[in-house]
């Protein structure tokens, strides 16, 4: 006699959905356990010296904290010292702070904050580890309008019926599987201070010779840079999702706002917003979370320069665990990101949940 699906019952759906959980296990859940185990130990990838357990060492080493209050040079007189300028004040050098603080041996400057003419300094055992957080949520704050408003402004064009739209959404999709390195070499060509394409076209608008910044160069410029591209790559998938978003809306709800007085502004707001509710929630979290992945943009254009401006945290993990060989530190600032990326995560899932309910 021959068994139904629904006559097996667990069984049946325990081995359909055993290849998925095996792979699961294989190349996800294990490699987690390897990394957890390895950030205990000292692990080098080639080192004479055996591997020993050490702790939560390397935790302390990557999250150890303390903020300092530096009080600025001052004169025999009691006041305060400027730079040449006359604006600024002069502090003591970081080695001379450490000197008078003896428990911030092994510590160097995060970051800094001049609160009148005294100056805050955050440090910590690894400055770079914070320094690529900052970064890791400022690409994240950049990317996410970039690239959903675009995605959302090609959505709409492409969903138009106009002759030519099945072209403009392959053209359009084409970045998304173009290889990430090949679009990153593509584009610090464009980037390029000197005869990039960018900087050329800025020249020629404005006449300037000299127009255009040093894109990847510059501090100021080189996550923004990045970000662009970034947006420019991944538009395309978002676009497709708002499409299909965008197809499932009724156009008798259209209709209806039409003869109801509505303008294309008010259509958009009342009814295109709405309906794509819940595919815009899906998009902000998952772009998100690919941008806290950001890598190879970084390793091909920037290497983390320049003074670490464009340094994430995953290129740093990364850095530490192959360039510097230190496979123990990297799995541990792997494993705090991931900790750190799941919380933020749960805090989305949280907000939408009570965004619904309401």
């Amino acid at each position: 006699m021959k068994r139904t699906l629904g006559q097996d019952g667990p069984f049946s759906v325990a081995l359909f959905a055993s290849p998925a959980l095996l792979l699961f296990l294989l190349f996800v859940a294990l490699p987690m356990l390897l990394a957890a185990g390895a950030t205990l130990t000292n692990h080098r990838l080639m080192s004479p010296e055996p591997t020993q357990y050490i702790g939560l060492d390397n935790y302390r080493r990557l999250l150890a904290l303390d903020l300092v209050v530096v009080e600025p040079v001052r004169d025999a007189r009691g006041e305060v010292v400027r730079e040449e300028d006359g604006a600024e004040a002069r502090y003591p050098t970081w080695r001379q702070v450490r000197k008078q603080h003896p428990e911030l041996e092994g510590y160097r400057e995060a970051f800094h904050l001049d609160a009148g003419d005294s100056r805050i300094v955050l440090a910590a055992s690894d400055p770079l580890f914070y320094r690529s957080l900052l970064n890791t949520f400022l690409f994240a704050a950049l990317v996410l309008p970039l690239q959903c408003g675009a995605a959302l402004g090609l959505a709409l064009l492409v969903n138009q019926r106009i002759r030519g739209r099945i072209f403009f959404r392959t053209v359009y999709f084409a970045p998304v599987v173009t290889s990430m390195v090949v679009a990153s070499i593509v584009w610090a060509f464009m980037l390029n201070t000197d005869r990039g394409m960018l900087n050329e076209l800025l020249r020629g608008l404005l006449h300037d010779p000299n127009a255009g910044p040093d894109w990847l160069g510059d501090s100021h410029y080189a996550l923004p840079a990045i970000a662009l591209m970034s947006a420019w790559q991944g538009a395309g998938f978002q676009m497709l999702v708002f499409l299909a978003g965008l197809q499932s809306i009724s156009p008798e709800l259209y209709e209806a706002a039409t003869l109801m007085g509505a303008n294309a502004w008010q259509r958009f707001v009342h009814v295109t917003l709405p309906g794509l509710r819940n595919t815009i929630i899906f998009v902000l979290v998952s772009t998100t979370l690919l941008a806290f992945g950001l890598f190879t943009q970084v390793d091909v254009m920037t290497s983390g320069g320049p003074l670490d401006s464009t340094s994430t945290v995953v290129y740093h993990a990364v850095r530490s665990g192959f360039k510097e060989q230190d496979v123990g530190y990297g799995s541990t600032i792997t494993l705090v990101f991931f900790v750190i990326v799941l919380v933020l995560s749960m805090l989305q899932r949280m907000l939408v949940s009570k965004g619904e309910s309401k």
